[in-house]
């Protein structure tokens, strides 16, 4: 399902609100890894991906459940503008953060992920950051 309606609404990272609702985000797609228990003889638990938003260095983390895992695989495209809608906001464990960002975005059952091919924010994902300093 590609998103070819001009003028995509769409929350920044700053406006995100705690829970379960109808929250979309438009965002640069930067990086997925499979997140593993290290407790657990390396049980692979989801898949973090990491969003950039249209404020150069706004990044927030996402996280897609075992259960979900492969359903979302297809829509994760590295270096692509998406729109994310219907995800749940949670506030991050200084245990598992990864960005400076204090919330977390989870994929459930409802998350829709669209490619967006107009209408997109500027994004300058040539302005990548540094991910090789993010441990695994």
């Amino acid at each position: 399902f590609l998103n070819r309606r001009p003028g995509v609404r769409y929350s920044t990272f700053e406006s995100l609100r705690l829970g379960r609702s109808s929250q979309s985000i438009a965002s640069g797609f930067l990086r997925f890894w499979d997140s593993l228990n290290f407790k657990k003889d390396m049980e692979f638990v989801g898949i973090t991906v990491l969003f950039l938003d249209e404020k150069v260095n706004s990044v927030i983390h996402g996280f897609t459940p075992v259960g979900r895992a492969n359903h979302y695989m297809p829509f994760l495209k590295v270096d692509f503008i998406v729109k994310v809608d219907r995800f749940e906001v949670i506030r991050c464990s200084s245990m598992y953060k990864i960005t400076d960002h204090s919330f977390l975005i989870r994929f459930i059952s409802l998350t829709i992920i669209d490619e967006v091919i107009t209408g997109a924010p500027e994004i300058n994902l040539q302005l990548r950051l540094d991910c090789s300093t993010i441990s695994k």
